[in-house]
């Protein structure tokens, strides 16, 4: 409807030369009937070649409104599917980070390319045809009724049938279409999986492992693919056949000199005309009808994903204050899926210039922790704070001021390397660019590149991995943060590059407030405090020589990395 308010001159010619070509398509059988009975039967020859040429006119006149009115459409259908894109787009900025969690790349990929299709191909090929066709047939049955009332009759008889076997088939293909469009998200996802995994896959072997599973999902979406072609190519010969019975009908009842219907012979061949055209656009709604049918599954997609929840639907009233930060956690709970909990009850103070360091073992929920601190997802229960805001209401677009969020892989983006930084922010400068790599000790090397900080990353091989985590640390701290979340920074390093990055990090924490993950302690950024989480509950908070003399498990852990190194 947008789309039609912003092209209302358009619109109004596609409906102008719709009505148009509608009305053209019904002048041939009238001229046939002339041509018939005051030419031929009546033998005069007078007026023939005017009328000849008339027919041959208005055929010509029909193909070209019929070509405008498909020009319109594609150029329509082409408007609609790039304004559904971008509004999707924008949508796509402000939904919640939980819904990148809860659905697969190629599930959203494919709402945003198969579906979005769907749409214009509902309007082109589905409801604008619909309602020309629907025009043809109001005009066929007013003509047959002007030759006959009998005509007339029969073919008000016939359109029941025809809708009685197209709503058949119509019911048939929803079901159908909708389990077709969720296995072309599946397909779509394992592909995205694929390629995304390719390495892993390659080093561990599992090629054959990954071809069977993708034929598996192929095999599902060819099986609802071929109930679609079913419904679709078993519609149009069931019409053809109702047509040529009713055409045979209707010349044996008008054969003799007038006939059962009392008409004319010219009458007569322009009424088979007629329904020959009666036919043709009933044919076509069958395919129009599985245009919708199919395009109605991804509508609803769409706009189930409109319906999603957003980060931010309002501004904060106050802008948070930044100087002396103070992290609240209040009774936190969060779990993917309802009924199945991650963490449970978390409730601890962290206060300004404060470095904590959270340990415990794999799966226990550090890294979701994080994701929360930082407001990319919401608690289930309780909130958490920063100096009396909730973290979740705070505008992304601010939170860059507040965290500096360092992962465990760098991820490239397209650009210099002055972008890798920045990130195309341009709130900051090439001298905040400039300080923040200078501080990780990666100056004299991009100074060195071809052209500095302004070099084009064209490849993985410019940086090596431990450059890329220094890089990562610079893109933390450019827009000086107060408060950096570091997880689990030092994992994929070796033990020179680790004591590099760990003195990088050391400099740059300052008088910020520090949160870190770490799995070996022995490497972790020097704490203040370790907040020690088991089963997804905070199992003990303290400083790192109170945890000694009261954790056992902190304990044994020390010693036991301490063994590991001395051999």
């Amino acid at each position: 409807m947008g789309t039609a308010s912003r092209n209302r001159i358009m619109v109004l010619l596609l409906a102008a030369v719709t009505a148009a070509a509608s009305a053209a398509n019904l002048v041939p059988p009238l001229i046939l009937k002339k041509l018939i009975d005051y030419n031929f039967n009546l033998k005069r020859p007078d007026g023939l070649l005017y009328m000849g040429f008339m027919y041959i006119l208005v055929i010509v006149l029909t193909g070209v409104l019929n070509f405008l009115k498909e020009a319109l459409l594609t150029i329509l259908g082409q408007k609609i599917t790039k304004d559904v894109r971008l509004d999707m787009m924008e949508k796509l900025e402000k939904v919640r980070a939980s819904y990148f969690s809860a659905n697969e790349t190629g599930q959203i990929v494919s709402r945003l390319t198969n579906d979005v299709d769907a749409v214009s191909s509902m309007f082109t090929s589905g409801i604008a045809g619909m309602t020309a066709d629907i025009f043809k047939i109001a005009g066929v049955i007013f003509s047959m009724f002007y030759f006959s009332s009998s005509l007339g009759v029969i073919s008000l008889i016939i359109l029941p049938l025809i809708y009685a076997a197209t709503r058949f088939f119509q019911k048939r293909m929803l079901s159908s279409q909708v389990e077709n469009r969720k296995q072309i998200g599946e397909v779509n996802s394992h592909i995205s999986e694929s390629f995304r995994n390719v390495l892993m896959i390659k080093s561990f072997s599992k090629e054959h492992y990954m071809e069977k599973k993708y034929a598996s999902v192929l095999e599902k979406n060819y099986q609802t693919l071929e109930k679609v072609n079913f419904y679709d190519s078993i519609f149009s010969p069931v019409i053809r056949m109702m047509r040529a019975v009713v055409i045979a009908i209707i010349a044996m009842l008008s054969a003799g000199e007038t006939g059962f219907f009392g008409i004319s012979l010219g009458t007569a061949a322009a009424s088979i005309d007629l329904i020959a055209s009666l036919f043709t656009p009933v044919e076509n709604l069958g395919m129009e009808l599985q245009s919708i049918q199919k395009s109605i599954s991804g509508v609803k997609r769409i706009n189930e994903f409109f319906a999603e929840e957003e980060d931010l639907k309002e501004e904060l009233e106050k802008e948070l204050t930044l100087n002396n930060i103070h992290i609240h956690f209040d009774n936190v709970s969060f779990a993917y899926e309802k009924g199945s909990e991650v963490l449970k009850n978390i409730s601890m103070e962290i206060n300004h210039g404060e470095k904590v360091t959270f340990v415990g073992r794999t799966g226990v929920g550090k890294s979701t922790l994080f994701k929360l601190i930082a407001g990319l997802l919401k608690p289930v229960e309780g909130k958490i704070t920063i100096n009396g805001t909730d973290v979740f209401t705070i505008p992304n677009h601010n939170k860059r001021k507040i965290f500096g969020y360092v992962e465990q892989n760098f991820h490239m983006v397209k650009g210099t390397v002055a972008d890798q930084v920045s990130l195309g922010d341009r709130d900051i400068t090439m001298a905040q660019v400039k300080n923040a790599v200078e501080m990780v000790g990666l100056g004299d090397y991009v100074e060195n590149l071809e052209n500095g900080y302004d070099t084009v990353v064209s490849g993985e091989g410019m940086f090596s991995q431990g450059q890329k985590q220094l890089l990562s640390i610079a893109r933390a701290i450019v827009a000086n943060p107060p408060i950096l979340l570091l997880d689990e920074i030092t994992a994929n390093l070796d033990s020179v590059t680790e004591d590099k990055v760990v003195s990088v990090l050391e400099k740059a924490g300052g008088n910020r407030t520090v949160l870190t993950i770490s799995h070996r302690l022995s490497s972790m950024v020097s704490a203040d405090k370790v907040a020690i989480l088991e089963r997804g509950k905070l199992k003990n908070y303290g400083k790192p020589e109170e945890l000694l003399k009261s954790d056992e498990w902190y304990r044994s852990r020390i010693k036991l990395e301490k063994l590991i190194w001395s051999k």
